[in-house]
């Protein structure tokens, strides 16, 4: 991304040439006009735009065909599984990356949110706000140089004169440059920026802080073309709420790819998944689907969509059957060997060879109906990483009766004083601010984090099965090898295939963890710790990097679980449709 001339800082992408280009206005003519062209979704020369892109890397295929319009004013939704190419394509429709194939044209500048703003460690807080000012102000400055060419010819404004300034107006109307300095305030707020100390350098903030900074950026420069890869990244629920209002008020396109699903029902209006659907078996698969709509919408025509997908491809396959078997059976008919004539056999062959006619027309017909079904068959439905089922929980405990007592445990600087219980076969949401000590929680309850006061009460003979907020691959490990010593299974495993509850693909078997993506990864560990069936089941994020579809299957699975169980997620989405029990940790919230 090219930095500004005169800072260190990137900014908003403008487009290049053949490549996310913004589309000339058709319809301007020379003249003056007060006011810019109105801005509305229908105008196409507003609209983000791909068509056939693809791209390969050398151990896979990536994107095959994808064509895409987003419409301004029409916050749309990226979707698909881990690994389907949806920040691949973000970076493809910012110029950051060349496609080995297609097109792509988008009105400029194109915004393409990044995790960490390219500067260095001792460049401050506000620098990077200045530097996000900058685009207005530079717009302001031109417009009014434009104006004041305006206002200079003798003989009235000449016709470039006047374009030049109706292009700059409606460019400046676009970014809201008079609402620059107000917007940065509004947006620093929004994301809770506002209470760091402007002369903070980069290299003292958090992680979390940073990232929000990288969005704050974008917001305040306010290009034409949003694409978001993970905008809620370390966004409490106020900041989600303000970025969502953000993305409904922008003119302009804005794509969005993420995890959140909560998110994407309040923000987006509009959804494309990369998965692949219904085509038929002799094209290439690839391309994406389109669906209108929020993601609660999106997730109900989903699953029609594959059902009649699945039905279509057990019909065909079963007609396909009979009509093997009844050109099979057909091709029998008539070659009987031949025997002396008589005046009966005479009549039975007349009927036998209007019979033969008969089947010779149906054996043609089913021929033909053959061919034309093979042709037009739809491919097979990819098996879908489905979470099968959870296993039993162990019935030792009676139902009901206390499994776990924590009184007063607190771990200094991370955790505050808490007390609770949990029954056998009870669910426990918890809750709280970022910082509260959710996970520090978790990790005493399943011992791995001994409290420096209070106490916690559990049987010795309770098993627990422990999912940690993040996940490590241990080196020089497959992921066979991993499940088998989840297992207890002594050595490597061999060949053998250990229960997969449909969160890994065979194929995987034998990669190494360190290959995977983070959601791949996820579902390996939560995989690993579901082998030992517990008793309590403590979740720590449990939704983080999964695929929407699968974490919305793990939560299905969860709700028809029989044993106890204790989550802590700032998943709004799962937050919203718990009904279990709930406990919000108090405590100041530390730098996340």
């Amino acid at each position: 991304m090219p930095a500004h001339p005169t800072t260190p800082f990137a900014t908003p992408r403008a487009s290049a040439p053949s490549r996310a280009t913004a589309t000339p206005d058709p319809s301007a003519t020379p003249g003056h006009s007060t006011a810019p062209r109105p801005v509305t979704g229908s105008d196409p020369s507003l609209h983000l735009r791909g068509d056939g892109i693809s791209l390969a890397f050398p151990d896979r295929r990536v994107l095959t065909d994808v064509s895409l319009v987003v419409p301004a004013g029409r916050p749309t939704g990226l979707l698909g599984e881990n690994g389907s190419g949806k920040s691949t394509l973000l970076r493809i429709l910012a110029g950051d990356l060349e496609a080995d194939a297609g097109s792509h044209s988008a009105p400029g500048p194109v915004g393409l949110l990044r995790q960490e703003l390219p500067v260095g460690p001792t460049t401050s807080v506000d620098a990077v706000v200045a530097d996000a000012l900058e685009r207005s102000r530079r717009l302001e400055r031109a417009l009014l140089a434009a104006g004041e060419a305006l206002a200079a010819g003798e003989d009235g404004p000449t016709a470039r004169a006047a374009l030049d300034y109706d292009q700059l107006l409606a460019e400046a109307t676009l970014a809201d440059i008079w609402n620059a300095d107000r917007r940065a305030e509004e947006v620093m707020t929004g994301l809770s920026l506002h209470r760091i100390d402007p002369g903070t350098a980069l290299g003292h903030l958090s992680g979390g802080q940073r990232e929000r900074l990288a969005l704050a950026h974008l917001l305040i420069s306010r290009p034409t073309t949003w694409l978001l890869d993970e905008p809620t990244n370390h966004l409490d629920d106020d900041g989600a709420t303000f970025l969502a209002a953000a993305v409904a008020a922008h003119p302009g396109p804005v794509l969005i790819a993420s995890h959140d699903r909560a998110f994407l029902d309040d923000a987006t209006t509009a959804q494309l998944d990369l998965d692949p659907a219904e085509s038929p078996a002799a094209t290439d698969p690839g391309g994406l689907t389109a669906y209108t709509g929020g993601f609660s919408d999106y997730l109900l025509a989903r699953f029609e969509a594959r059902e009649r997908w699945e039905h279509r491809y057990r019909t065909e396959q079963e007609e396909l059957r009979a009509l093997r078997q009844a050109v099979k059976d057909s091709a029998s008919v008539g070659h009987a060997g031949a025997a002396p004539r008589t005046e009966a056999r005479a009549s039975k062959k007349f009927y036998a060879d209007r019979n033969a006619a008969v089947v010779s027309r149906r054996l043609r017909e089913s021929r033909a109906r053959l061919t034309q079904l093979e042709e037009s068959q739809v491919r097979k439905p990819p098996a879908e990483l489905e979470l099968t089922h959870l296993p039993a929980a162990p019935s030792r405990s009676a139902h009901g009766s206390v499994q776990l007592a924590v009184s007063g445990a607190a771990v200094d600087g991370r955790l505050a004083p808490t007390s609770f219980s949990l029954s056998a076969g009870q669910r426990l949401l918890v809750t709280g601010a970022n910082g509260s000590g959710k996970s520090t929680l978790l990790d005493v309850i399943a011992g791995r984090l001994a409290p420096t006061s209070g106490t916690v009460d559990r049987p010795r003979s309770l098993r627990i099965g422990h999912l940690g907020q993040d996940d490590t691959a241990h080196p020089e490990r497959t992921v066979r090898q991993h499940l088998a010593h989840a297992a207890g299974v002594p050595g490597a495993g061999g060949e053998s295939v250990p229960e997969l509850f449909g969160l890994v693909r065979p194929q995987d078997l034998d990669r190494p963890l360190e290959l995977l993506s983070r959601g791949q990864l996820r579902r390996v560990m939560l995989a690993a710790v579901l082998l030992d069936p517990p008793e309590l089941l403590v979740l720590d994020e449990p939704t983080n990097h999964l695929a929407l579809l699968t974490a919305t299957r793990l939560e299905a699975a969860l709700e028809d679980w029989e044993g106890t169980l204790l989550i802590a997620s700032h998943d709004r989405w799962l937050r919203s449709r718990w009904q279990g029990e709930a406990l919000e940790l108090a405590g100041p919230p530390v730098a996340d």
